[in-house]
């Protein structure tokens, strides 16, 4: 099943394809960590608002196509989030290790190139982060973009690897680390993107909030939304603060 806005033109210099991991917006199963600072109808609303910044980082590149996996009964939802331009394909199996599978199974199958799958919740990661990584693919085997709590907000390559990820260790601290230890048995070369953070707890959210208040710009859906929050972000930074 892969509902679709309208067909995306290819690069015509290269086929790079760019895979936002995303769930649709309902209770319980996005940002869940977030609940007990904010009521659930706006921790909903900001992840509509990461996604919808991550897309528009997404179609900032201009020569990617851009596309949307995400578990089958999402689909639907998530199609109509995402409008036209922006492809939303259901994912085989259950869990981020089968989702990850099906990106590189589905689209290195389908456009012999480099494939990046990238969360959705790093819309304010400079896009230069981006082309980077599309760029290393062309000197090794895959790409990994990792986060200072131990995953990673990225990986890219050209094939897809079996083996290369499984449930173990995937949303843990130890994930990068899992994912590199795969990587060295099934020989793979790997270069590396710059370490970022993508935004799971309070902490994130107020440094986020921090850089956003001086170049709101770099996703501002997600700027306005910490705008509106920005008394209940003031008390988690200072709570946050505290020693």
């Amino acid at each position: 099943m892969e509902p679709s806005g309208d067909p995306i033109t290819r690069s015509t210099s290269r086929n790079c394809t760019l895979v936002i991991m995303a769930k649709a917006p309902r209770p319980g199963l996005v940002k869940t960590r977030l609940t007990q600072y904010f009521p659930v109808p706006a921790v909903l609303e900001l992840y509509r608002c990461l996604l919808d910044d991550t897309m528009a980082l997404a179609k900032s590149l201009g020569d990617a196509n851009v596309t949307i996996m995400c578990p089958t009964p999402d689909v639907e939802d998530l199609a109509r989030a995402a409008g036209n331009g922006v492809r939303v394909v259901a994912q085989t199996g259950d869990g981020l290790a089968a989702g990850l599978t099906s990106v590189f199974t589905h689209f290195t199958a389908a456009c012999g190139d480099r494939v990046i799958a990238f969360n959705s919740d790093s819309p304010h990661l400079p896009a230069s982060v981006l082309k980077s990584a599309f760029a290393a693919l062309a000197t090794c085997d895959i790409v990994v973009g990792p986060t200072h709590d131990g995953g990673y907000y990225l990986v890219g390559a050209k094939a897809s690897h079996f083996g290369l990820f499984t449930g173990d260790g995937l949303g843990t601290a130890n994930a990068f680390e899992a994912l590199l230890a795969r990587a060295r048995v099934l020989g793979l070369s790997v270069s590396l993107t710059e370490p970022f953070y993508d935004i799971d707890v309070a902490a994130d959210l107020t440094q986020l909030a921090a850089e956003l208040r001086f170049a709101p710009l770099r996703a501002p859906r997600t700027a306005a939304w910490l705008n509106e929050w920005a008394q209940t972000v003031e008390q988690l930074r200072a709570k946050t603060a505290e020693p």
